[in-house]
């Protein structure tokens, strides 16, 4: 099992920049397959590696195919390579992704990328009645030195019912919640790259314990799974 990435994941990635076609692509498909091959071992050791402290699902490796039918770009390839960890639903919540792209563009997140309408709006009159706990846990320097500011799409405006005058409405007014972490080139080639990202993924613990027993809870702290 592969436990880094090689300079010929980047090395693909770039040249498939270069020559965004299926006629190059099918001409270097043996060197696509050779890529593929070693990167969802890496994103399976990755996958070992969150086991050790949490409890997942699966891993979604995504293809390297680009649905084109509804967008303007019509490039049929990804110039990267995505895999997301999915924790163990319904008493779970919350998810990892890790993003491979060169020129620097590799990244890391973690969170809630597209809650549905019912636990958003859970977490919202959880913020709206008490946002204390969660300002401690994303405030707090061990977690902050590492993941930095919350990150996420937001309305323009408070939600409806929701006050925009409410102390907390910088988090209501959030549509997801996520904390992304990025790397150089140089530090996804070394070898202890999924271990930093695996160190990482340890300190947002206390934010998914939160989170996960907000959303198998209601509002008077009853479990609803």
């Amino acid at each position: 099992m592969a436990t880094s990435f090689s300079p010929e994941v980047f090395n693909f990635l770039s040249q498939l920049k270069e020559n965004n076609d299926r006629d190059w692509f099918n001409t270097h498909k043996k060197e696509f397959k050779t890529v593929e091959k070693e990167v969802k071992s890496a994103y399976n050791h990755m996958l070992e590696l969150l086991k050790s402290h949490d409890e997942l699902d699966n891993l979604k490796l995504f293809r390297i195919y680009r649905d084109v039918r509804f967008s303007k770009n019509k490039s049929p390839y990804k110039t990267h390579f995505g895999g997301s960890f999915h924790r163990q639903k319904p008493q779970l919540r919350g998810g990892y992704y890790l993003h491979i792209s060169p020129n620097n563009e590799s990244f890391v997140a973690t969170g809630f990328w597209e809650p549905n309408k019912e636990d958003l709006l859970r977490m919202r009159k959880e913020f709206e009645m008490d946002a204390s706990i969660m300002r401690n846990i994303i405030n707090a320097p061990s977690f902050k030195s590492v993941w930095g500011q919350l990150k996420g799409d937001e309305l323009k405006s408070a939600p409806r019912d929701f006050n925009k005058e409410d102390p907390a409405i910088d988090l209501i007014k959030k549509k997801q919640y996520i904390f992304v972490k990025n790397y150089t080139d140089k530090e996804v080639l070394s070898d202890g790259f999924l271990e930093d990202v695996n160190e990482a993924f340890k300190v947002v613990r206390p934010y998914f314990d939160y989170m996960s027993e907000v959303l198998t809870t209601n509002l008077n702290g009853e479990s609803i799974i």
